[in-house]
């Protein structure tokens, strides 16, 4: 942990989960645009951490209520934002939770917030990268990859996070085993 120099403590393991959209009414309340089509860890989390946009510096707000709204994002309600005009003043900010804060998941469940930074091989046993995003189409998830192409030169692939090119997540081996070329 380290301080904000406001003497709040600011966890280590922080996790990128959403933004703010607008503001949701006049109390105050705020609409969050989750960045993972699964919102368990914003509507689980009692504290975030809010960081920009502009002068807004990373700082700590308590959440009296969250709730799913629609199938895109979170209305939640935060201590000490009590209008319209002070939920206008959040608009952009990232939100972010401490992942040891996080749902816990069964044993073949990951967040994708574990996949970043996993090595991603072939079946030949060749690598292909790194995991550096994740990101959501109409159909299905993409991993967002950086490595080398054939040719040796930088190369960033999108991969269909489908059980057809993505055999197995082993986090314990900090890698992810895919059915796709180096040349695709």
């Amino acid at each position: 942990m380290t301080d904000t120099g406001a003497g709040e403590q600011i966890p280590a393991d922080l996790v990128v989960v959403g933004r703010v959209g607008e503001a949701y009414g006049l109390k105050g309340a705020v609409h969050i645009i989750p960045y993972s089509p699964d919102a368990s860890a914003l509507l689980a989390a009692r504290e975030w951490w809010l960081e920009g946009p502009g002068k807004l510096v990373l700082r700590s707000v308590d959440v009296f209520s969250a709730k799913a709204h629609g199938g895109d994002g979170v209305v939640a309600q935060l201590v000490g934002v009590a209008d319209r005009d002070a939920a206008v003043k959040l608009r952009g900010a990232q939100v972010q939770v401490p992942r040891s804060r996080f749902p816990a998941l069964a044993d073949d469940e990951y967040y994708w917030a574990d996949l970043i930074g996993l090595e991603v091989v072939n079946e030949a046993g060749v690598s292909l990268g790194r995991v550096t995003g994740l990101s959501e189409n109409a159909a299905h998830a993409v991993l967002e990859v950086e490595g080398l192409g054939a040719d040796g030169k930088p190369l960033e692939r999108l991969i269909p996070f489908v059980g057809v090119y993505v055999k197995t997540v082993d986090r314990a081996a900090g890698r992810v085993l895919v059915d796709w070329g180096l040349d695709y």
